[in-house]
C-alpha cells in the first residue's frame, strides 16, 4: 500500500505553493489537448496505456500517448484492483506474518498508484479543464478507497497483532519501521473507532476532500481573475523593457490587446511591487493580491470556516484536543506547545529587527517627499530603494550575471557534482508534458544511472503557483523500482528570443527544490512507504533548505554568475554587495513567515465545539493575540489564499519550513567547520540523510550525520538575527 495512495492524491512535496492557472498546450497534442467532460468517454481498454507499467526507462511516463479520457477508466480499474488486493490481505486464511500483511500491502496498489501520480502532477503543473473536472469527481471517491482500506476491521486486526507481537518477531530495524508506522497510520485513520464512529469519519473525510478540492479550484480561476490590467504603458514606470514587454504579451495572450497584464503570484506580497513607480497602482496590485477569495463566487471564506470544523471534529473523534494535537503527534516537534514555544522564541528580536527596518523605509519615504506611512504596497518599493542606499545594488543589473541555463548547469548540477560525485545527463528522447520541461537522467560517481529528473521550471497558464517537487515514480528495493522526479517553478520566462534572467532568490530557490529532489533520487530504501521524501513535515524541508546555501558558496558562483552578453565573470565588488544585502529585509522575511505559521496553528487548535470564526476577525485577533500585528506587514499569505495550510497539506503544518531550517543552518555550518563543499562533506550527508528516507527517526538520522542534535544559533546567524561571533 504505497505511499502515495495513502496520501491519495499527490501533491508537491516541497509546498511552496499555491493558487493554480489555466490550461496550456503541451508537447504532445493528445495529452495536452484541452478536453470538455462530454470527451471523457471510456476507450477501448487495450488502448489505455496507463492499464500497464510505462517501456520507457524507470517506467518514466510515455507523454506521447496519454490522453486525458485515459485518467478516469485508469482510476476506477486501479481502486477496484486494489481493494481486490486488500481484501485478500485482510481474508488470508494464513496467520498473520510480516510478509503476508505488511508487505503485501506495500506491494499493493500498482494501477492505482502509478495513474494517481501522473495525473496528480500534471493536474499541478499543466491543468485543463478536463483534468480539473475529473479531480473534482474523483476526491470523494478517493477520500472512500482510504477510508475503505483503513477502516476494514479485518485488515487492522492483522496489522495489530503484528505490531503486538514486534518485539518477538526480531524485525530488522527498516522492517520494524514500517510494521509501527502502519500500526500508527491505522491508529490515526480511525481503525479503533466504533462502526458508528467510522460512518461518521467516513462522511467527514469526503467533505474534506471535496471541500479541499473546491477550494484549491477557487484559487486556480482566481490567480486569472484578479490579474491587474495595465491601460497605459506609462503606468509601469519602473519596470524593465522585458518585463513589459512580458506583460504585453500576457495582456494580448488574455485577450487584452494593446494593454499589460501583471499576473498574482501566490503570495500576500508580489515581485513586481519592488521596481513599480506608480503608488496607485501598486496598491490596486497589493489588494487584488491581498482581498482574493473574499467576495463573489469564489469566496473562500466558507470554505475555510468548514473546513477548520471539519478538522476539529475529526480530531477529537480520534480522542485529540485540536487538529494540531492530531497532526503533531507524529512529527519531531511532537505537541504544538513546542511549535507556539520555538516561534514565539523568536518574535521579540525578529519584530525589532522589522519596526528598525520599518523606520529606515520611513525615512526613505519622508526623504524623497513623501507625507504618508508606509503601507503594505509601498515597503518592498521603498525597501529596495534603502538597499541601494545601503549597498548600491541594482536588481536589474544583478540579473544579468544570473542566466537560466548557467545557473542550472554551472550552478545547481555543478554543486551536486562536487558534493555527491552525480551528473547530469539531457534525455531530449523522453516524451515531456510540455516543451518548457527538460528530460535528464542522473548517474552516480561510477557511472551507474539512478534516476530520472525532470525540471519544469517556467511559469504559465495552467500550472499553480510556487515551486515544489514530486515523483512520477518513487524509489523502491522491494518493487525494484528507480525514482522519476519533477521539480517545478514559476520563473518568468524571457521574451520570444530572449535570455531568461534570474532573480538571486529564484536561483536559490531552484538550489533548494533540487535539494527535495536529491532527497527523492539518492533514496536507497526497501520499502516504498519509508523511501526518499516520505518523512514528517518538519524535517521534509531540512534536505532542501540545506542546498539553498550553496547558492552564494563562493567556489559555486565562481562556476556560473557570469554576464549573459559579455560572459564576464560578476565583478567582485557586485558580489560582494549581493552576499552582503543577502540578508537584507529579513525582519520583514521572517515576521510575514512566522505571522502565517501562527495564523496556521491558530485556525487548527481551536476545538471540535468552537462557533464557526468570522475569518478577517479571527486573523486580527490570531496576529496580536501574538504580538505580530504590524499593519506594514501582513502575514505571507492570508488564510482565503493559504493552500499550505486550508488546502490541507501543511495544515499545521506550516512551522515546519522554520522547524526543519533550524537543522539545514546547523548541518550547513558544520560542513563547513569541516572544509564545505567537499565529496567527503558530501558523502556523509548523503549516506546519513538523503538515501535513509523514513527508515530510522528524523532525529536518529540527523544525530548519525551530526553527531548531537542541534541548536537554533546558526538559524538566527543564517537570517542576520544574531551576529557571528567575534564580528
Amino acid at each position: 500500500m504505497r505511499k502515495s495512495l495513502l496520501a491519495v492524491a499527490i501533491v508537491a512535496v516541497a509546498a511552496c505553493s499555491e493558487a493554480p492557472n489555466e490550461n496550456k498546450t503541451a508537447q504532445s497534442a493528445d495529452v495536452g489537448k484541452t478536453q470538455s467532460v462530454a470527451d471523457l468517454a471510456t476507450p477501448n481498454a487495450q488502448d489505455n496505456p496507463l492499464l500497464k507499467p510505462s517501456s520507457l526507462q524507470y517506467q518514466a511516463p510515455d507523454f506521447s500517448q496519454i490522453k486525458d479520457v485515459h485518467f478516469e477508466p485508469a482510476f476506477e480499474q486501479g481502486m477496484h484492483e486494489h481493494l481486490k488486493e486488500i481484501q485478500a490481505i485482510a481474508n488470508n486464511p494464513e496467520p498473520a506474518s510480516f510478509n503476508n500483511t505488511i508487505v503485501a500491502m506495500e506491494q499493493s496498489g500498482e494501477l492505482l498508484t502509478r495513474v494517481s501520480r501522473i495525473f496528480f502532477n500534471l493536474v499541478g503543473s499543466d491543468s485543463n479543464e478536463a483534468r480539473r473536472a475529473l479531480q473534482s469527481k474523483l476526491a470523494p471517491k478517493l477520500a472512500a478507497h482510504s477510508d475503505s482500506i483503513y477502516l476494514n476491521g479485518d485488515l487492522f486486526a492483522r496489522v495489530e497483532q503484528l505490531y503486538n507481537q514486534r518485539v518477538e518477531k526480531e524485525l530488522d530495524a527498516e522492517s520494524a519501521r514500517l510494521l509501527e508506522n502502519t500500526y500508527e497510520k491505522f491508529v490515526k485513520a480511525g481503525a479503533k473507532l466504533s462502526e458508528e464512529q467510522k460512518v461518521t469519519l467516513r462522511a467527514l473525510n469526503e467533505e474534506h476532500s471535496t471541500l479541499t478540492t473546491q477550494f484549491s479550484q477557487n484559487l486556480l480561476k482566481l490567480s486569472k481573475d484578479i490579474a491587474v490590467v495595465v491601460d497605459e504603458k506609462s503606468e509601469l514606470d519602473g519596470l524593465t523593457e522585458n518585463q513589459i514587454k512580458a506583460a504585453a504579451e500576457a495582456a494580448t495572450a488574455a485577450g487584452h490587446e494593446g494593454k499589460y497584464l501583471i499576473s498574482i503570484t501566490n503570495t500576500t506580497r508580489q515581485p513586481v511591487l519592488t521596481s513599480l513607480k506608480n503608488r496607485e497602482l501598486r496598491q490596486r496590485i497589493w489588494e487584488a493580491s491581498a482581498n482574493r477569495g473574499t467576495s463573489g463566487e469564489l469566496d473562500n471564506r466558507p470554505l475555510v470556516k468548514r473546513l477548520v470544523q471539519i478538522r476539529a471534529q475529526k480530531a477529537d473523534l480520534l480522542g485529540y484536543g485540536n487538529w494540531a494535537e492530531y497532526q503533531l503527534t507524529s512529527t519531531m516537534a511532537e505537541k504544538p506547545e513546542n511549535v507556539f514555544s520555538m516561534l514565539s522564541s523568536m518574535v521579540p528580536a525578529v519584530v525589532n529587527n522589522t519596526k528598525a527596518e520599518q523606520a529606515d523605509i520611513q525615512a526613505m519615504i519622508e526623504a524623497e517627499g513623501g507625507d504618508f506611512e508606509v503601507q503594505p504596497w509601498d515597503w518592498a518599493y521603498y525597501a529596495e530603494k534603502v538597499r541601494q542606499a545601503k549597498y548600491e545594488l541594482d536588481e536589474s543589473e544583478v540579473r544579468e550575471y544570473f542566466e537560466f541555463n548557467r545557473v542550472l548547469k554551472d550552478g545547481l548540477f555543478y554543486t551536486m557534482n562536487r558534493l555527491y560525485g552525480i551528473t547530469f545527463k539531457p534525455r531530449p528522447d523522453l516524451p515531456v508534458y510540455h516543451p518548457d520541461v527538460q528530460a535528464f537522467e542522473l548517474f552516480d560517481h561510477d557511472g551507474e544511472s539512478l534516476a530520472i529528473f525532470y525540471a519544469d521550471y517556467f511559469a504559465r497558464e495552467g500550472k499553480r503557483g510556487g515551486a515544489w517537487m514530486s515523483s512520477f515514480v518513487g524509489q523502491s528495493g522491494l518493487l525494484e523500482q528507480k525514482p522519476v522526479v519533477v521539480n517545478v517553478m514559476n520563473i518568468p520566462k524571457g521574451p520570444e528570443g530572449e535570455a531568461t534572467l534570474v532573480s538571486f532568490d529564484h536561483v536559490t530557490t531552484m538550489f533548494h527544490e533540487l535539494g527535495h529532489g536529491l532527497h527523492g533520487m539518492l533514496s536507497s530504501v526497501h520499502y516504498p512507504s519509508l523511501a526518499g521524501t516520505a518523512v514528517s513535515r518538519d524535517f521534509v524541508e531540512f534536505p532542501s533548505t540545506f542546498e539553498e546555501d550553496w547558492a552564494s558558496h563562493p567556489e559555486v558562483l565562481a562556476n556560473y554568475a557570469y554576464h549573459y552578453k559579455t560572459g564576464e565573470a560578476i565583478p567582485e565588488e557586485l558580489l560582494a554587495k549581493v552576499l552582503k544585502a543577502k540578508n537584507f529585509n529579513m525582519g520583514f522575511d521572517t515576521l510575514e513567515y512566522m505571522s502565517a505559521a501562527l495564523l496556521d496553528m491558530e485556525w487548527h487548535s481551536l476545538p471540535a465545539d468552537a462557533e464557526q470564526q468570522d475569518v478577517q476577525k479571527f486573523e486580527a485577533e490570531a496576529l496580536a493575540k501574538h504580538g505580530v500585528d504590524l499593519a506594514a506587514v501582513p502575514p505571507r499569505y492570508k488564510s482565503t489564499y493559504f493552500a499550505h495550510s486550508i488546502g490541507g497539506g501543511y495544515s499545521a503544518g506550516y512551522y515546519a519550513y522554520m522547524w526543519s531550517e533550524i537543522l539545514a543552518a546547523d548541518a550547513f555550518a558544520y560542513l563547513r567547520e569541516r572544509g564545505g563543499l567537499t565529496r567527503k562533506n558530501g558523502d556523509l550527508y548523503r549516506k546519513n540523510i538523503l538515501e535513509v528516507g523514513n527508515s530510522r527517526a528524523p532525529m536518529e538520522s540527523y544525530v548519525k550525520f551530526r553527531g548531537k542534535e542541534p541548536t537554533t544559533d546558526a538559524l538566527l546567524i543564517r537570517r542576520g538575527l544574531q551576529p557571528v561571533a567575534g564580528e
